[in-house]
């Protein structure tokens, strides 16, 4: 699954990242960082519209990422969505209100893979998978 970035490939200086994994009411979160390659489940934010901003925006504070993931989600073959629209615009927004770099990642099936594995909190395990594979795509 392709890492989708719109400038280029992700600077050496970026080491901390705050991944997404965008739902119309829930939003799983992860932190990792590039060094071990690895994420960590953090919390989903059950909010929806304008009320996902306020912890969005405590996260990355609290976290400090140097730049955010987002997953975006595709059919098995391959082919948008509706939700493929609403996650990319996610990404949009992210990137104008955090002011940091978004790199957004082909998401497909890391959901089922969280729940696969037995995750408490499938939104955040996803948002950690969506991570992970981003991460491993920079090494």
């Amino acid at each position: 699954m392709p890492v989708m970035h719109e400038a280029g490939c992700c600077p050496p200086s970026a080491q901390r990242f705050l991944a997404f994994d965008f739902g119309l009411r829930r939003t799983g979160v992860a932190s990792g960082n590039r060094l071990t390659g690895t994420a960590t489940p953090q919390q989903t934010i059950h909010a929806a519209g304008k009320a996902r901003w306020t912890p969005i925006a405590q996260a990355i504070a609290e976290w400090q990422p140097d730049a955010l993931v987002v997953g975006i989600p595709f059919h098995p073959d391959g082919a948008p969505h509706e939700n493929t629209g609403r996650a990319l615009r996610f990404a949009r927004q992210l990137r104008a209100r955090a002011g940091l770099p978004v790199y957004e990642v082909d998401e497909r099936y890391s959901t089922t893979r969280a729940l696969a594995a037995g995750a408490r909190d499938a939104d955040a395990a996803a948002a950690a998978i969506i991570l992970e594979q981003f991460l491993g795509d920079l090494a």
